[in-house]
């Protein structure tokens, strides 16, 4: 929905509300999608203690059936998000002053685990932190015609670092 968006990506300093803000969008989406199974986490840069991140909470909700969007989708849209992306297996609603993401993906979709195997290592291990905070300072000064655009330029860092989370894990 609504095509590209052209960004100038900005990185903030790890800022300790970060994560207040985080819990007041769990809140504000919990009671929006009270009579409704979901499982909610803090994902993406902001949710890494001293990590340097454009200032856009990210928040993935998982429900038991991404289709059937009369069970959430008009809740939050009432609760003052707004709709941005709406795939197959995916929808993305915001603030209206788009700092908050939240992405809707169905209960059990490996990408939910792929987000938190990054966040976790990234909270745990210093030098892949400042891997990838290098990695997001060097793609700053170019022009990036999509937010999309600018994620896929991440995509060969963020792969190598969580190979080695998972090599981690099994260790």
């Amino acid at each position: 929905m609504g095509g590209p968006e052209a960004i100038e990506v900005e990185l903030h300093s790890y800022d300790a509300r970060w994560p207040t803000i985080y819990s007041d969008h769990r809140q504000r989406i919990g009671e929006a999608l009270a009579t409704v199974h979901f499982d909610i986490e803090h994902i993406g840069s902001t949710s890494v203690p001293g990590l340097a991140a454009k200032p856009i909470i990210d928040i993935v909700v998982t429900v038991d059936d991404i289709t059937a969007e009369e069970d959430y989708l008009d809740a939050l849209l009432a609760a003052g998000y707004d709709l941005r992306v709406r795939e197959p297996g995916h929808r993305l609603v915001r603030t209206p002053e788009r700092d908050v993401h939240i992405h809707v993906l169905e209960r059990n979709d490996p990408a939910v685990d792929e987000y938190i195997l990054l966040r976790d290592h990234l909270r745990s291990s210093a030098d892949d932190r400042a891997l990838y905070e290098n990695t997001k300072r060097s793609l700053l000064h170019q022009r990036w015609h999509d937010m999309n655009d600018y994620a896929d330029a991440k995509t060969e860092v963020i792969g190598a670092i969580k190979a080695r989370a998972r090599a981690a894990s099994k260790a």
